[in-house]
C-alpha cells in the first residue's frame, strides 16, 4: 500500500472520528441516563448511549467502503450481511439501553444477529492447522461460529464496566488488526478494522479517563460483534495458518476475564444470568485499585495480544502452537494479584 493512500484512509477516518464525536455530544445533551445501583461502579446518574457515535461512524464508513471501494470488498452478500448484521446488533442494543431487557431477550436478539451474518455464508467453512493442512468443518464450523459471536459480544458487553477500558481495549485491537491485515492484503478487514477504530477515537475522549457518557450497550455489543465478524473474516488469510486465533488473541484479556468468571461462578452455583460485580477487573477496583490503571493494563494486554499476533503470522508451525500460550501466564498473574487483594480488603463474597 502506497503511503500516499494510507494518508488519505487516515483522514477519512479522522473525518469519521469528527462524526463519532459529534454524535457522542449529541448524546450527552440527550440525557438517556444510567443510574447508579448496587451491581454499578458508579455513584453518579451519568448519560449512556455515547456508543451511537461509534455505531453511526462506522456504518456510515461502511456503506462508503460498500459503494466506492472496490478493492477491499468482500463478495456481495457477504458484503450485505456484515452490514445488515451490524444495523441489527446496534439497533437491538441501543433498545436495550432504553428498556434494559433481560438477559435472555437480550441473548435472543444477539442470536438473530449473529444469524444474519451466518446466513449470508460468513463462518468458518475450513480451518488450516499445523502438521494436518486444511481441515472441512461442516456444520461444526457454523455452529462454532455462532458461539464465538456470541461469546465476544457478551464479553465486551461485561467488560464495559469501568471508563475506558472496553473502549480502549477495542481501539488496541483495532489497530493491530488493521496492521496485520494490511500486511496480509485483507482489505475488507482493514478497512473495517480501521472505521471501528475512529468511532472508538471520537468517543474515547468523552469516556476516560473522567467519564462524561458511557458508550451502552449499543457501543460495548457492537464493538464485540464487529470485532468477532471481522475474526470470522480474518480466518480467511490464506497466507496464515490458523489465522482464526488473531482476533481471540487480540481480545485474549477480555475472552479470560469472561471465561473465567462464568466458570468460577458456575462452580459456586450462582445463577449465570444474574448481574454482578465478580469480574476480576471490578473486584481489583472494589479492592482499591485505581480503574485508570485497570484500564491501561487492559490496553497493554490486548498489545501483548498484537504483538503477538505479529510474530504469529510469521511463525512456523510449532511456534503458532506455542505463541498464543503465551498470552496464559500474564493472565495467571493478574488473577493471583486480584485474588490476593480481594482476600485481604473488606468486600465481602466475591
Amino acid at each position: 500500500m502506497l503511503f500516499g493512500a494510507f494518508l488519505s484512509h487516515l483522514a477519512f477516518c479522522g473525518a469519521l472520528a469528527a462524526v463519532s464525536a459529534i454524535i457522542v455530544a449529541a448524546m450527552i445533551s440527550a440525557r438517556i441516563m444510567d443510574r447508579p445501583n448496587g451491581r454499578k461502579a458508579h455513584s453518579r446518574p451519568t448519560p449512556k448511549g455515547g456508543g451511537v457515535g461509534i455505531v453511526v461512524a462506522f456504518m456510515l464508513g461502511i456503506t462508503i467502503l460498500y459503494g466506492y471501494a472496490d478493492f477491499s470488498r468482500l463478495a456481495d452478500v457477504y458484503f450485505r450481511g456484515v452490514i445488515l448484521a451490524s444495523f441489527a446488533i446496534a439497533l437491538v442494543a441501543f433498545l436495550d439501553d432504553l428498556g434494559d431487557w433481560p438477559f435472555t431477550i437480550k441473548l435472543a436478539a444477539q442470536t438473530a444477529a449473529a444469524l444474519a451474518a451466518l446466513g449470508t455464508g460468513l463462518y468458518l467453512h475450513t480451518v488450516n492447522l499445523p502438521f494436518v493442512g486444511t481441515v472441512e468443518l461442516g456444520w461444526i464450523g457454523i455452529a462454532g461460529t455462532l458461539a464465538w459471536i456470541l461469546f465476544a459480544t457478551n464479553a465486551m458487553n461485561f467488560i464495559d464496566g469501568m471508563n475506558g477500558l472496553a473502549a480502549g481495549t477495542s481501539l488496541v485491537a483495532c489497530g493491530f488488526l488493521a496492521f496485520i491485515a494490511a500486511r496480509q492484503g485483507g482489505w475488507f478487514v482493514y478497512f473495517a478494522a480501521m472505521l471501528l477504530g475512529a468511532g472508538l477515537i471520537g468517543f474515547l475522549p468523552f469516556n476516560y479517563p473522567r467519564a462524561r457518557i458511557f458508550m451502552g450497550d449499543v457501543g460495548s455489543q457492537f464493538c464485540g460483534f464487529v470485532l468477532a465478524v471481522l475474526g470470522v473474516a480474518a480466518a480467511r488469510f490464506d497466507a496464515v495458518t490458523m489465522s482464526f486465533l488473531l482476533v481471540p488473541c487480540l481480545l485474549s484479556g477480555v475472552l479470560y476475564d469472561v471465561a473465567f468468571t462464568l466458570i468460577r461462578r458456575a462452580l459456586a452455583g450462582d445463577r449465570l444470568t444474574q448481574a454482578h460485580r465478580g469480574h476480576l477487573y471490578q473486584l481489583a477496583q472494589r479492592a482499591g485499585m485505581d480503574a485508570r490503571r485497570i484500564a491501561a493494563l487492559h490496553w497493554g494486554f490486548a498489545a501483548l495480544g498484537g504483538l503477538v499476533c505479529i510474530a504469529f503470522v510469521h511463525a512456523p508451525s510449532l511456534g503458532k502452537v506455542v505463541l498464543p500460550l503465551l498470552l496464559l501466564p500474564p493472565q495467571l498473574v493478574w488473577t493471583g494479584v486480584v485474588v490476593s487483594l480481594a482476600r485481604r480488603s473488606d468486600i465481602g463474597r466475591w
